[in-house]
């Protein structure tokens, strides 16, 4: 089982009763489930629906769903505008007294804007109903699509998140093998400070300095730091197969991952492990950016 990502798309189309229709549904990253709806005049009745239909199968992700309808063709009738046909008759009587000229011609009368109307022919309750029962088995048609889409960018996206884990856990193995860490090289360095301290100044007591340096390694040792570092890997790996929405986990998880990288970068005192933890902080950073897409 993969992570599923709230980046998507899908389509669906239907017709019924001489209504064509098509369902656009997009998705991206939110803090929670945000629904947005578009639909047509007419079509109110369908958002509730809507709205229910995503919610039981989407957690996390800004939706949009937008309807859009059409008649067919051959679903719209001609009808005559009589209140306007009646104006323009008493117009033209008007003019054909002031002026002597022929009354209009039938053609010349229909061609005239607003004589006659276009409109949507009336569908009774019965055939209203069973459109709305087909667009709502298209939305949920859509809303399958969708829930596919975002599962198949999530398979991308475990693919990335794993190969970032593993760079991860190889930068802590480069950090943990670092030669300047080992007690001898601590030692070396810590006695040449001391060393050229108390050679620059006869004030200086070494004994003093030598448990100051002792302190000095202590604070400098990231030993805890990697041991965490290495159960955030593993903790992350078990977030890459949980089967639910595992997105504001894995969020978290990113900050403790940062944090324990800032840390080991203030503490070390090796150039070795310096760069390997400034890599560790781009690595993490990558992944936080991509952990944002999670559901």
């Amino acid at each position: 089982m993969t992570v599923k990502s709230m980046t998507g798309f899908s389509r669906s189309d239907g017709s019924h009763a001489g209504v064509s229709w098509h369902w656009e549904l997009r998705s991206v990253n939110g803090r929670g489930l945000d629904i947005r709806l578009r639909v047509p005049p007419g079509y109110d009745q369908l958002e509730a629906t809507a709205r229910e239909a995503i919610g039981r199968q989407l957690i996390r992700g800004s939706i949009t769903a937008t309807l859009n309808a059409q008649r067919d063709a051959g679903a719209t009738v001609l009808r005559l505008n009589e209140p306007a046909l009646e104006q323009v008759l008493k117009a033209a009587d008007h003019i054909r007294h002031l002026t002597g000229c022929e009354r209009p011609r039938p053609e010349g009368l229909l061609a005239l804007k607003g004589v006659l109307e276009v409109v949507e022919a009336s569908d009774d309750e019965a055939v209203v109903a069973e459109r709305t029962q087909a667009m709502a088995a298209s939305l949920s048609a859509a809303i399958d699509a969708l829930v596919a889409s975002r599962a198949a960018e999530g398979q991308r996206l475990d693919k990335v998140l794993s190969d970032q884990l593993g760079e991860i856990d190889r930068l802590v193995t480069i950090v943990e093998r670092a030669p300047g860490r080992s007690i001898d090289a601590i030692k070396a360095r810590i006695s040449e400070q001391v060393a050229r301290l108390v050679d620059s100044s006869s004030a200086l007591d070494p004994q003093r300095l030598a448990q100051e340096a002792v302190l000095a390694a202590t604070r400098a040792d990231v030993e805890e730091e990697l041991k965490r570092l290495r159960a955030h890997v593993d903790a992350a790996k078990d977030l890459l197969t949980d089967p639910g929405a595992v997105g504001r986990k894995f969020d978290f998880l990113a900050q403790e991952f940062n944090r324990e990288a800032n840390t080991l970068c203030s503490k070390a005192s090796d150039p070795e492990v310096t760069r390997a933890g400034l890599s560790l902080k781009t690595v993490i950073d990558q992944m936080r950016e991509q952990v944002q897409n999670i559901e």
